[in-house]
């Protein structure tokens, strides 16, 4: 897939059968989902709220930290081109995941570094990439994981407003940073 044509799929639509996806969160969404624009097999990404405790949540309800809920983007993508380990590769690289509940100067429960799935036999592979990384930090003295993993149980997508930002905002905020080490 291009980034066009990434751009041109319908957020709101399904997936098609033949495709996987995982929701992951490394602080703000707008960020996180351009990481994936340019990520060979990526089909499609939209950005939402997943991993709280209330129903059908806004922007600000999430900003409120009363939901629980994280700011996640949906990566759909083509397993024969891009498999989850590879994708998972760009989710550890591209944030810190060392920090809690924060990424840079973005505070709070929503910024949580987060990976669900919608499918549990994906678990394991999940997991062994964190211990990957993991080892990999500790080699290098960078700190402790602080990676939620689990199984997702809703997905709420955000406003349209926040649904491919960065492409319609090129110049908005982005405070996505990694920690410079490569996971592979």
């Amino acid at each position: 897939m291009t980034k066009t044509s990434i751009l041109n799929i319908d957020y709101r639509e399904p997936k098609p059968d033949n495709l996987f996806q995982i929701y992951i969160g490394m602080g703000c969404f707008w960020g996180a989902e351009r990481k994936f624009w340019s990520v060979d097999g990526v089909y499609s990404t939209a950005v939402g709220y997943a991993g709280g405790n209330s129903e059908n949540p806004n922007y600000e309800d999430v900003c409120s930290g009363d939901t629980g809920h994280a700011e996640v983007v949906r990566v759909v993508y083509d397993q024969n081109i891009s498999n989850l380990e590879m994708i998972l590769s760009v989710f550890w690289e591209s944030h810190d995941p060392t920090q809690f509940n924060r990424q840079g100067n973005d505070i709070g429960t929503q910024y949580r570094s987060i990976i669900l799935t919608d499918n549990v036999d994906e678990l394991p592979i999940i997991n062994q990439t964190k211990q990957k990384y993991q080892k990999t930090l500790k080699a290098q003295s960078k700190g402790v994981l602080k990676t939620e993993i689990g199984v997702l149980s809703k997905f709420f997508l955000a406003e349209d407003y926040h649904q491919k930002y960065l492409h319609k905002n090129p110049n908005g905020y982005c405070g996505l940073k990694g920690l410079n080490i490569k996971y592979f």
